[in-house]
């Protein structure tokens, strides 16, 4: 009378990618911090008075600020300046020179464009110009000669110099990737989600996105995108699918601004089956002085159809086999099996031999037994995501928020090795940057 499982296959099944937007702000101020660690003490140095009869060195005075400048990043550096300026001829093999040294101070005011490239925080910097304090002169040869001029115009030709060392200081205290693949790569070390029923949430990262970059008043905003596959599995510990060197960073125009977790909730018949006869234990079924007990449960899929065989001792000892359909109650979040029938052979013998077993009583107490919830995992995993969601910090100055809306369910799908409920979770997040280290 058995109704024999199909064929045993890999476990595959149909789970939609989950997008996770991740909207990301930095403020100005964090970068600004990032920027004086990298540039300090002596930032430009030409100590060669034989080019140009001019020496000088600068050093970093204050602390650089930053600032949005009309959608462009304003860079103002306060420096000093030790200046050697030489003058005098060399005529018939005498050098009739005189150095004089000189200290200005002032500002170096540039402007930067800002982008993101292979996730670092890009900069294409120019220089505006220079705000001395005063503007000490020297008199040679009866005339008033401009010390300031004299080193405008010197820092002006080394001036890609001192461009080039605030986009450097940008790009290397600025470069997103390794923390992000850091990131995932905890994010995708599966969670234990429900001990009672060994239940796990895994989630594997497959594609990152980012918008362009945005300058806003006082902080920098780019939108942030990761697609996923979301399972809950019943069972073993599931592997850690994540591989970081494989991951794909792409940079788009723009990203929807939801969460979408589509998740799968996988149960297996060996894991489900513990769970059903948990569900018996300590139960009889009773019709009139007939009674039976159920031993054990098991559970596969044949056709599209669910088979429940159940080991019965009583009135009747032996095994009986049931077909329904697996559905799912929203009230409930249960998993149950509709239009419980013994299957045809079985049910012929019944007649026969247990008449009274294939009335129909027994069958209905039994099929209210033949359910399970899958509400607590669910409701494990939504609090278990909740939890980065609530100002959550991975890394000192970094905060994550946001919220999740209810579950939707979608759909049931039947493999030759488990039950997958298919449910959506829908919900917002951002992240803040705010207090870098």
């Amino acid at each position: 009378m058995k109704p024999e499982p199909d064929n045993a296959a890999p476990l595959v099944y149909d789970n939609s990618p989950s997008f996770i937007n991740l909207p990301v702000s930095i403020k100005t101020k964090d970068i600004e911090n990032q920027v004086n660690k990298v540039l300090t003490g002596l930032i430009f140095d030409d100590s060669d008075l034989e080019d140009d009869n001019l020496a000088i060195q600068v050093w970093k005075q204050a602390p650089i600020t930053l600032q949005n400048q009309d959608g462009k990043l304003k860079t103002v550096i306060p420096l000093k300046a030790v200046i050697k300026y030489r003058y005098g001829m060399s005529k018939f093999g005498v050098d009739l020179y005189d150095t004089r040294e000189f200290n200005l101070d002032g500002k170096i005011n540039l402007l930067s464009t800002i982008n993101l490239n292979n996730w670092k925080l890009n900069t294409i910097t120019q220089f505006q110009n220079i705000d001395w304090n005063g503007s000490p002169t020297v008199a040679i040869a009866g005339k008033d000669i401009s010390i300031s001029y004299a080193a405008n115009t010197a820092l002006r030709f080394f001036k890609s110099k001192i461009e080039k060392s605030i986009d450097d200081a940008i790009e290397n205290s600025l470069d997103f990737k390794p923390n992000v693949l850091d990131a995932m790569q905890k994010l995708s070390e599966p969670v234990l989600i429900n001990p009672e029923y060994n239940c796990w949430l895994n989630i594997v990262p497959t594609e990152l996105y980012a918008t362009n970059v945005k300058l806003n008043k006082d902080d920098i905003a780019m939108q942030m995108g990761l697609k996923c596959t979301i399972t809950t599995l019943v069972g073993q510990k599931p592997t850690n699918q994540f591989n970081r060197n494989s991951i794909a960073l792409k940079t788009v125009t723009k990203m929807p601004n939801t969460v979408a977790a589509n998740v799968a909730a996988v149960s297996t018949y060996k894991d489900a089956s513990a769970i059903l006869k948990k569900n018996f234990a300590g139960q009889e079924f009773t019709q009139g002085k007939k009674k039976v007990t159920v031993q054990n449960v098991q559970l596969w899929q044949k056709e599209g159809k669910m088979v429940i065989a159940l080991d019965l001792i009583g009135n009747l000892n032996g095994t009986v086999y049931l077909t329904g359909v697996p559905e799912y109650k929203e009230e409930t979040k249960e998993i149950y099996f509709d239009k419980l029938d013994y299957v045809l052979d079985t049910k012929s013998k019944l007649v026969r031999t247990a008449n009274w077993l294939a009335s129909g009583y027994i069958l209905k107490k039994i099929q209210e037994n033949c359910r399970y919830s899958i509400k607590p995992n669910l409701e494990e995993g939504k609090q278990n995501m909740a939890k980065y969601m609530k100002n959550y910090s991975p890394m000192p100055g970094v905060f994550i928020n946001g919220n999740l809306d209810g579950i939707t369910f979608k759909k049931i799908q039947l493999t030759n090795s488990a039950i997958i409920a298919f449910v959506t979770i829908n919900g917002q997040m951002n992240v803040n940057v705010d207090g870098l280290d």
